[in-house]
């Protein structure tokens, strides 16, 4: 594992990207302390999500967009 200061993270960003990329761990430190971690993506860090999983088991009422009433309104703005 490989430990940089924040100005050479900064500075070599791009290089440590790829650094991280091919599997190094890269600690950045500020003051000599430990503040952060620059690490490879893996294939198990990867969510899939299925578009339409929930197709069918929610509604929306009719009237959902409809203006709401006066004394609702006035509610919401404060009146």
């Amino acid at each position: 594992m490989k430990t940089v200061n924040i100005y050479q993270a900064k500075t070599q960003l791009s290089k440590l990207v790829d650094e991280a990329a091919s599997g190094s761990d890269i600690v950045i430190a500020r003051s000599g302390k430990p503040i952060a971690r620059l690490t490879r993506i893996t294939g198990k860090n990867k969510r899939m999500i299925g578009l339409g999983a929930l197709e069918g088991q929610g509604w929306i009422a009719d009237d959902f967009d409809d203006p709401l009433p006066d004394e609702i309104l006035a509610e919401f703005e404060g009146r």
